[in-house]
């Protein structure tokens, strides 16, 4: 490996760095996007059943602000009732939109980091490419031909050009995957909102 970065040349630094940052979002997202962390099991009924129960809305609050992504959704709910009293359903609905919102963002995160590295990685890789072309007309153009020079440049344009579409490909197929993810969580998180906000309002009258 340590020969291949030699042969490679400087231009696969930055290559090396955006395979690295990559492999971090991508452990990063797969952990915090799994489900039982946005979506703990059973979230919605527990709640109902504590509202049914008659539990104290600020424990009630504190325990779904701890419950992933879509706990403090929910809470935000709770919170306006609690700290409103003549709150209406829309005044619900609209502090439930609002804690989705930032949920959404939140699932969002580092998605367009992503995005951008298997983007710029082809670009970096063709930058390689152009840096090796550049050594082997050098090479070529020299008073004296000098073959180690033209197989260097040759090294230069095919490992960084080989090295910026390793990166890009899975960086794509990650960033399209987490995309799929993040609206299937989405999806899951607007029904069980709603559901949540009519239940509250009916709760209230």
């Amino acid at each position: 490996m340590l020969s291949i970065i030699q042969a490679a040349g400087w231009p696969i630094w930055p290559l090396i760095l955006c395979s690295v940052l990559a492999l971090a979002l991508i452990l990063e997202r797969g952990f915090q996007l799994q489900e039982a962390k946005v979506m703990p099991p059973q979230i919605l009924a527990q709640t109902l059943e504590a509202l049914q129960r008659g539990v104290p809305l600020p424990e009630m609050v504190e325990t779904l602000d701890k419950a992933g992504t879509m706990g403090p959704v929910l809470a935000r709910g709770l919170r306006c009732v609690q700290d409103n009293t003549l709150a209406t359903s829309e005044d619900i609905h609209a502090s439930i939109q609002m804690a989705g919102r930032l949920a959404v963002q939140q699932l969002e995160r580092y998605l367009p980091a992503l995005a951008t590295i298997a983007s710029a990685a082809p670009l970096l890789g063709l930058l390689g490419t152009v840096v090796g072309m550049i050594e082997i007309f050098g090479a070529h153009s020299a008073a004296n031909n000098q073959p180690a020079l033209l197989a260097h440049g040759i090294s230069v344009a095919l490992y960084n050009t080989a090295f910026g579409l390793i990166i890009a490909i899975p960086a794509l197929m990650f960033w399209r995957y987490f995309r799929a993810v993040v609206d299937r969580h989405v999806l899951n998180m607007e029904v069980t909102a709603e559901t949540f906000a009519r239940h509250l309002s009916r709760a209230r009258n």
